[in-house]
């Protein structure tokens, strides 16, 4: 028997936010749902000139309302060398940088017709201050100091077999203006998370395995998540351009 039914999936570790690896989608969490978690980021899956090195983030999220999704993401700098830093603090983690999120959902999966996918807007670092001062918030990368700026439309469509699992289908149209990373672009990819009826305990234990896969925009990147204990401890990782390793863990908590 095949199930129309939504699911959500949290990737993106990078930017704390719901979707796959690295590609938005437009999955939502339900309502309520509180989110926290960190990851190991590898050097070539950050913006570069920023972050040459291997680093680490930590995030917050919560989805308000059905519709809506903030998400706080907070990415560690390390020292450099240069007129910013102290020598003593070259090659050690001594800053941060913040990056707010947000995720409005425009149209939910199956309204009207049961055909219809989901649709969400969302943005990430959307602006900051200019470096010269004055207080105008810009997103101009040239100058300011936000270096996850991109916008997005995205579509989802899940089909669920019921008792073997659910497969996502995912595309999106990318507006990145990230660190010496300007383009437009779209972006689509797929995950299969396994839902087999639990007739013996390695059904139980392989349940949860979330396998994705994604064209970014920019390359291709797989990767899995599970659930470690039901939906409230999650680990993901990812191969970013099928050979870089990152990876994480987070926590999900329901409101209500």
């Amino acid at each position: 028997m095949i199930l129309l039914l939504p699911s959500c999936v949290l990737g993106q570790y990078s930017y704390g936010t719901t979707g796959l690896l690295h590609m938005p989608t437009a999955d939502m969490q339900k309502d309520k749902t509180f989110l926290f978690g960190g990851s190991f980021l590898n050097k070539n899956m950050t913006p570069s000139p920023q972050w040459n090195y291997d680093t680490y983030n930590y995030y917050v999220n919560i989805t308000f309302f059905p519709w809506l999704e903030i998400s706080y993401d907070l990415t560690l700098n390390q020292g450099k060398p240069g007129k910013y830093w102290p020598k003593r603090t070259w090659g050690k983690f001594v800053n941060q940088d913040r990056q707010f999120g947000a995720r409005f959902r425009l149209w939910k999966e199956g309204w009207y017709y049961d055909w219809t996918p989901q649709v969400v807007f969302g943005t990430n670092d959307p602006g900051s201050h200019e470096r010269n001062g004055g207080g105008k918030i810009i997103i101009d990368d040239d100058h300011n100091t936000n270096h996850y700026t991109r916008f997005f439309l995205a579509a989802t469509k899940h089909l669920t077999f019921e008792g073997v699992g659910e497969i996502g289908a995912h595309v999106a149209l990318i507006y990145s203006r990230e660190d010496n990373n300007y383009f437009t672009r779209p972006a689509f990819g797929a995950n299969f998370e396994l839902q087999l009826l639990e007739t013996d305990k390695w059904q139980k234990w392989v349940n949860g395995l979330n396998l994705m896969g994604e064209f970014d925009g920019e390359g291709i990147n797989v990767g899995a998540s599970y659930k470690i204990w039901r939906d409230n401890i999650n680990v993901i990782a990812e191969l970013h351009e099928c050979k870089y390793f990152s990876g994480g863990i987070y926590f999900k908590l329901h409101l209500r």
